[in-house]
């Protein structure tokens, strides 16, 4: 899946880039062929992010395998306090040295008491159960086509454990239309092992997606050698397979789901193939009862050879189905499918038992986005079951295209790809243009959205995991840009369903203000008739105590609160609220929170929420949604705080220091938390936030000396679902 552009990972000139020549595939679609390598590049094959100098070592050689021992993994020093996602050559290393910021690592000899960034490194958030609601759009398919989405969040050395202070960042907010994401990335001259971050895993799993792992066994043009092949399927003396034991090993200690293999090296044979299949069958034995999963890449062919079928066919039907029953749960068909190739391929996994909608055929997004030319009916037609599921290549355009890359230019240009040019999934903009090709064809418009919002307590402040400061009660209480996606919310699926008989308002994601975290859901126009803005579909027991609570400024508008005990007729039908009265709002008056009993409701199944507003005025509305949240009352009591609060390592710099902190759960907590969050204390008692993490230990970069302070006070605070801090756990750095 070799892949080049004209950029690196941020989004700035490569200078230093192979020329490379277009063509175009059977398929229609554009790809790039690299011309011989002469110069490896930052952008090499996969165009992951791997920031790495160098394919080549140090000395100018290419990165053949040796049988050089890995060194073992050393303490952090104070020179290296940062952590970052994991990374590794399955055992053999290059030779020569490493460029700067790489370290070179063998899998075989991890282990988990050997890591010193297990703490960062691990996801807690468990994957949360899902359900389809009734699509809001009558060609949205429930239970065929799925969607696979390959992302590089950055680079493969470098990639920090938890977020870092900036907001330009890929906060992917569009789970509801994801079935799996695969953590890509990978490069001959850094590791060809990823180890997805805690962030991506902790929200995808709080929206019910899984996330994969990489293998990537890159192709020999790119330095790819086929001893690492070779390393990732070796037996050992009792004919075992000790790097799959060692990969379902990482996946359950770091908390993700399974793995994403992509054996593109040339040379081998038959002989290494038969091998390579029966490693994947001891992968899956070894994970299935963990509930781990195999996707297989499209190219390795039964031959031993790096032949791209772009079908599943019977050269590469043995690492999906053999005769002995699955191998793959899903197979990434690549790109040089057509529409007979993939008709085809559901055919022949029918016949081997399998489904269809687990073939993910490739869609290359990394270089047009929704200017991409694909034949859209070949994948999911409209008028007849869809053919097979299909799988994103680097959805990530939707923030490297952009010139400017706020988070709000963000997030208009990642609505518009999963949800089409209208900005609304119930009423969709016509593809246009004239062909098989032509038009995008957003995913909001073939695939049903899924949720997780079942169960009380539930709320939502429209965060989305990264932002230009941070708030808390409607106050900024950090200035510093950040991103950590384990902090985001469940954020409405559908965005933006709008229902109104006058001009439609103006529907956002918001960064100027917010009532908690970095961003709040912003309406504004002329509102000539109310306006319905649907928010979650959700499944929640209500009973007399249940109340839905409402934090929202601006206006002026009056406010209802739309609550749906029973569902649409049909896909495509209005959502038949039962709305209650949540007060007004006027400009200048600042965050105001309304509070709606549910007893009337009680008994029933709340399956969606919405909000409906009514002008008080002529003048154009600015309205703000902070949060959203329904319990029921009395709320539950506060959780107990964190324990043993301690600084693990600490460096002093320029004035400041860089430090490592690590804390424990209380015992028996019950609920568990949401988040913990990282506050520095001030010499005048002014609390200053510094980070959060759904896990026990935080990495903050800079904290600087406070005047002549003596020492530096962090305090520590248990968050829960309803975002109720519990008292702070203590701790100083003496200057």
């Amino acid at each position: 899946m070799a892949r080049t552009d004209e950029t690196d990972e941020t989004g700035t000139p490569d200078e230093n880039r192979e020329t490379d020549v277009p063509r175009v595939t059977d398929s229609g679609v554009a790809r790039r062929t690299p011309a011989a390598p002469l110069r490896p590049t930052r952008r090499v094959v996969l165009a992951a992010g791997a920031g790495a100098a160098a394919l080549l070592g140090a000395a100018g050689q290419a990165p053949y395998a040796s049988a050089a021992p890995a060194p073992a993994p050393a303490a952090p020093t104070p020179a290296d306090l940062a952590p970052y996602a994991s990374y590794w050559f399955p055992d053999s290393l290059p030779a020569g040295s490493p460029g700067p910021g790489i370290v070179w690592r063998s899998l075989l000899r991890w282990s988990p008491e050997s890591d010193p960034d297990l703490a960062h490194n691990t996801a807690t958030v468990p994957l949360a159960q899902r359900f389809t609601p009734v699509p809001a759009h009558r060609d949205a398919r429930a239970g065929q086509a799925r969607i696979s989405s390959l992302v590089s969040f950055g680079p493969t050395a470098g990639n920090p454990s938890q977020g870092s202070p900036t907001a330009d960042y890929y906060a992917l907010t569009h789970w509801a239309y994801i079935d799996e994401l695969v953590f890509w990335g990978g490069s001959a001259g850094e590791g060809i092992v990823l180890a997805p971050n805690a962030p991506v895993v902790d929200a995808a799993h709080r929206n019910g997606v899984r996330v994969l792992g990489n293998v990537f066994l890159p192709p020999v043009a790119y330095g790819g050698d086929l001893r690492w092949t070779r390393d990732l399927v070796q037996r050992d003396a009792v004919g075992r397979f000790p790097l799959a034991d060692k990969l379902v090993e990482v996946a359950r200690t770091y908390g993700f789901d399974g793995w994403f293999v992509n054996a593109e090296t040339d040379g081998g044979d038959s002989a290494l193939a038969a091998r390579m299949r029966e490693f994947l069958r001891a992968l899956r034995a070894a994970g299935e009862p963990y509930g781990l999963r195999i996707t297989w890449y499209d190219a390795m062919n039964t031959t031993g050879r790096v032949g791209w079928q772009g079908a599943l066919n019977q050269l590469n039907q043995e690492f999906f189905e053999d005769r002995a029953g699955r191998v793959a749960d899903t197979v990434f068909v690549d790109f040089r499918w057509t529409a007979q190739t993939l008709a085809a391929s559901g055919a022949l996994a029918e016949r081997l038992g399998r489904s269809r909608h687990e073939l993910w055929a490739a869609v290359d997004t990394e270089s047009r986005g929704w200017d991409s030319a694909v034949p859209w009916d070949a994948i999911v037609p409209r008028d007849r079951e869809h053919v097979v599921s299909y799988g994103f290549y680097r959805p990530e355009w939707t923030r490297n295209h952009l010139a400017d890359r706020s988070p709000g230019a963000f997030h208009l240009a990642d609505d518009r790809f999963w949800t089409g040019e209208s900005l609304d999934p119930a009423r969709p903009a016509p593809e246009s243009g004239s062909g098989a090709g032509s038009g995008w064809r957003a995913p909001a418009t073939a695939v049903a959205d899924r949720s997780t919002v079942t169960g009380l307590p539930f709320a939502c402040s429209f965060n989305t995991g990264h932002g230009l400061r941070w708030y808390e009660n409607g106050t900024a209480v950090s200035d510093t840009p950040w991103n950590h996606l384990g902090l985001q919310d469940r954020l409405p699926g559908r965005r933006w369903v709008v229902d109104t008989a006058g001009e439609r308002p103006s529907v956002t994601l918001d960064f100027a203000d917010a009532w908690r975290g970095g961003s709040s859901l912003l309406v504004t126009g002329a509102l000539t008739a109310p306006a319905v803005v649907g928010l979650h579909s959700t499944r929640l027991p209500l009973t007399r105590a249940s109340v839905l609570e409402l934090v929202h400024a601006g206006g002026p508008v009056a406010v209802e609160v739309g609550v749906a005990t029973r569902e649409p007729a049909a896909p495509g039908e209005p959502v038949p609220y039962t709305w209650l009265p949540a007060g007004s709002t006027d400009r200048g008056r600042g965050w105001r929170t309304a509070r709606v009993g549910l007893g009337s409701l009680a008994g029933r199944t709340a399956y969606a929420l919405a909000v409906r507003i009514t002008a008080l005025d002529t003048v154009p509305v600015v309205w703000r949604l902070g949060a959203l949240s329904v319990h029921d009352a009395p709320r539950t009591r506060r959780l107990a705080p964190p324990t043993a609060l301690r600084v693990d390592a600490s460096a002093r710099q320029d004035g400041g220091a860089r430090l490592r902190l690590s804390w424990r759960a209380a015992a028996g907590g019950d609920p568990r938390p949401r988040h913990y969050e990282v506050s520095r204390v001030l010499p005048d008692g002014t609390r200053r936030f510094l980070g959060g993490t759904c896990g026990t230990a935080l990495y903050l970069p800079a904290v600087p000396r406070a005047g002549r302070e003596r020492a530096a006070a962090f305090e520590v605070r248990a968050v829960d679902e309803l975002y109720a801090a519990s008292t702070p756990a203590r701790t100083t750095l003496t200057w």
